[in-house]
């Protein structure tokens, strides 16, 4: 059995599973009319469709937001909607999700339906009040859900099935589908995929948008699945395989010009460009001032306004860069104060609430812990958290409901609202929380996790790469693959950087096959000497300099077994 075969075999890709996964089709799509209440919305939107009504898409500040709004928005025009309007809350002004002032804002603009994308699922208030104005509302989210759903026409929320039936699906996946047709089968699509279901749903009733066209909005579908940091199986495997065909032709002037100011190059680009490359600058926007600039590059049908919007993301990513490094040299200092707290809770004045989320995210890679970063302003404070392994942040959040203002969202990702003078009492009671949970031990869930153990190095060459390379898109639930190789011997060491921070390592095994791995500001104890002989993780990568190609590793982690005699 080859290495690739052995990967296939650890990940439980045997059989059919092997074949669907790597060959994602189009086809293999679910009804989106499985989906609660997707019939009822469809019926709303076909009648407003025909009285031409003015129709406010409300979405959200962040990229699965700002993705589907897009999505929405092109193929009602599609369908010959011809009064849509888009609202994108300001997180400075409006915050998160739906607000009663907002909505009384769109009401006093003449729209008699809102139809909301990644929020919406616990604005009871707001719907009310919408309700109370004669707006009827449409609510497409994939959030946590309210045991009571608001007054909505819809609420399409996959989440609502777990809520119902929580026995009957294992990691967001229905475990006997031929038993249950009538539930959907896939529950963690992010906001952009519900918004793309939606479309797929009024294909079946509206005229404007064959049967297939849908397909140019995939490349929208990708980048809001891979930003959200939605798990990659299913559906949303397949939607990020296609979407990153279609973003490599992509007929959309905004996308063409971030990837060019980000420097991605269309033909090659992938899950990490989308990750690590055009979705920073995206969210650079939301997070300094306001998410419009975003939406309107994604909007845009010119080449010179997506250009100039393009450069504009690209600055204000690296102003958020800087901002963000100093926010988290305080935080960092900060934290040694709460060292015994098996959760971190920092907060600040200067701290812009904007940038917390990503300070939170570096702050638990540090200290191995969950973390909440809040921004003090004035009474009331607002914050971001990060989370990993068995304690959800949002659950957390739920257990201070009687002290905060208001929060929610995901288990490794929620944002919260709080008076700052409740900072200390919300300090004790997510660290009470934890400790009620009698969790096991949680920074081991942290290491990498090796898919298999190495028999000898000479089996990682190009054709290995090559076969990886089929596992993507990579990201959430199916990682990059991880390879253990045991009892090596280092043979070379060299420090590079302008400190000394990064990792050059060559190992030998006992046969004499060698190869080098990089590790970028590794920790001291990686800096082992020649000749010990030590156990790795590593991930296989292909170096190509000058015209020469090499295989490489990205290095993950060392452990010190011995010295050689």
């Amino acid at each position: 059995m080859t290495l690739f075969e052995r990967i296939l075999q650890a990940r439980g890709l045997v059989g059919a599973d092997r074949e669907s996964f790597l060959d994602p089709r189009y086809e293999s799509g679910h009804d989106p009319f499985l989906l609660p209440d997707m019939a009822a919305a469809v019926k709303r939107l076909v009648k407003a469709r025909e009285a031409q009504e003015y129709i406010t898409i409300y979405g959200d500040y962040d990229i699965d937001g700002l993705t589907a709004t897009t999505v929405l928005h092109e193929a009602f025009e599609a369908f010959g909607y011809e009064h849509v309007e888009v609202f994108i809350p300001n997180r400075f002004v409006e915050g998160y999700g739906m607000t009663v002032d907002a909505v009384e804002r769109i009401a006093a603009i003449g729209a008699t339906l809102i139809v909301t994308v990644d929020c919406g699922s616990l604005s009871e208030a707001p719907i009310v009040r919408a309700k109370e104005l004669g707006v009827d509302v449409i609510v497409t989210d994939h959030h946590n859900v309210a045991p009571v759903q608001p007054p909505a026409v819809a609420v399409i929320n996959p989440k609502r099935q777990l809520q119902d039936h929580p026995k009957l699906y294992q990691n967001y996946l229905l475990t006997n589908p031929e038993k249950y047709p009538k539930l959907y089968p896939f529950l963690d699509l992010p906001g952009v995929g519900v918004a793309f279901k939606l479309v797929q749903a009024l294909q079946t009733k509206l005229e404007g948008l064959p049967k297939g066209q849908e397909k140019w909005l995939l490349d929208l579908v990708a980048l809001g699945t891979v930003c959200d940091v939605v798990t990659l199986v299913d559906e949303n495997r397949m939607h990020v395989y296609w979407g990153l065909q279609v973003l490599a032709k992509t007929r959309r002037p905004g996308l063409k010009a971030l990837m060019a100011v980000a420097g991605v190059e269309p033909s090659s680009v992938n899950a990490r460009s989308l990750g690590f490359a055009l979705g920073p600058r995206m969210n650079a926007a939301g997070r300094l001032e306001t998410a419009l600039y975003a939406q309107d590059l994604l909007l845009t049908k010119r080449a010179d306004v997506a250009l100039a919007k393009a450069q504009l993301l690209d600055e204000m990513n690296v102003a958020r860069r800087q901002e963000q490094d100093v926010i988290y040299k305080m935080a960092i200092e900060q934290a040694e104060s709460y060292t015994d707290d098996p959760v971190l809770v920092v907060s600040h004045a200067e701290w812009n609430h904007g940038i917390v989320g990503i300070v939170a995210a570096k702050l638990l890679e540090a200290h191995k812990k969950p973390t909440f970063v809040l921004q003090e302003i004035g009474e009331e404070s607002k914050g971001s958290a990060r989370s990993y392994g068995d304690f959800s942040a949002a659950d957390a959040i739920r257990a201070c409901d009687d002290i905060i203002t208001k929060g929610g969202g995901h288990r490794l990702a929620a944002g919260v609202t709080l008076p700052t003078a409740n900072i200390e009492a919300f300090r004790r009671r997510v660290n009470d929380y934890f400790q009620s949970l009698q969790l096991r031990s949680q920074p081991p869930l942290l290491l990498p996790i090796a898919d298999i153990d190495l028999n000898s190095i000479g089996e990682v060459d190009e054709a290995l790469i090559a076969d990886i390379a089929l596992l993507e898109p990579y990201g959430h639930g199916n990682p990059e693959p991880i390879i253990c190789a045991k009892s090596m011997t280092a043979t070379r060491i060299k420090r590079m950087g302008d400190n000394g921070q990064h990792l050059k390592l060559e190992v030998c095994d006992d046969c004499g096959n060698t190869i080098q791995l990089v590790a970028f500001n590794a920790p001291n104890e990686w800096f082992v000497e020649p000749g010990s002989v030590i156990d790795i993780w590593f991930q296989p990568t292909l170096n190509e300099w000058r015209g020469r190609r090499s295989v490489e590793g990205r290095l993950l982690r060392v452990v010190f077994v011995a010295e050689n005699a």
